[in-house]
């Protein structure tokens, strides 16, 4: 029998052309996420996220330092809300159960009634929607510090309805029903309207937010 016999130079081409090929593909696959993401729509740099300290739903301190490096999306509701507050939680929640695995992104809530949810209800509130606190945040504080970051930094305003005016003990305040995305270098770069008329969030809204999360963490 004849024993066939592989000569060392023949191995490291073989070796050499294995590795090159892993490259190569590599190479592709980034270049395939970079030019997909080139096809989707430019999100504009609205303006800069301004510093702000407040508190989690674990009552620990949260600042914009934080977010370093993070692509983060945000809203603001209270847990009292009767209105849209309930159906938009439930949408973020939609958006936390899609985002992959590997996306570093984070979710963030504020309350836009702090006299009333405390870190404590806050944390029942997010566990009542089961959100992964390790990618999703629910921050309280006082209105002047939730006032600056939600319409300061965020355009996410929020008005007390006169007690005159409420329907109901739970008819407490007017607020945006957007949610916003900022980018890494913590820059406001786009609004997503969650309800209303002609707004269909599972097969529109939500496909372009996630697309959007995914284009801003392929920027440098």
């Amino acid at each position: 029998m004849t024993e066939l016999r592989q000569s060392p130079q023949r191995t490291i081409w073989v070796g050499f052309g294995f590795v090159t090929g892993l490259l190569g593909l590599a190479l592709l696959i980034s270049f395939l996420q970079i030019n997909r993401s080139r096809h989707l729509p430019l999100l504009r740099v609205i303006g800069p996220v301004a510093d702000f300290t407040l508190t989690n739903q674990d009552g620990q301190i949260v600042t914009l330092a934080d977010f370093t490096n993070h692509v983060w999306v945000a809203d603001i509701v209270f847990t009292r809300c009767a209105g849209p507050c309930p159906r938009m939680t439930g949408q973020m929640r939609s958006l936390q159960n899609l985002l992959p695995a590997d996306s570093a992104a984070k979710l963030v809530t504020l309350t836009t009634d702090p006299e009333f949810d405390s870190p404590a209800v806050l944390k029942k509130y997010g566990q009542r929607f089961n959100a992964d606190t390790n990618r999703w945040t629910f921050l309280t504080g006082t209105k002047g510090e939730i006032a600056a970051l939600a319409s300061g930094s965020l355009k996410l305003s929020a008005l007390p309805v006169k007690l005159e005016d409420q329907k109901d003990v739970a008819d407490l305040f007017i607020h945006t029903t957007i949610f916003v995305i900022v980018d890494k270098h913590a820059r406001l770069r786009g609004f997503f309207e969650t309800g209303g008329e002609g707004v269909d969030w599972t097969n529109s809204v939500l496909p372009k937010l996630l697309q959007s999360v995914r284009q801003l963490e392929l920027e440098p």
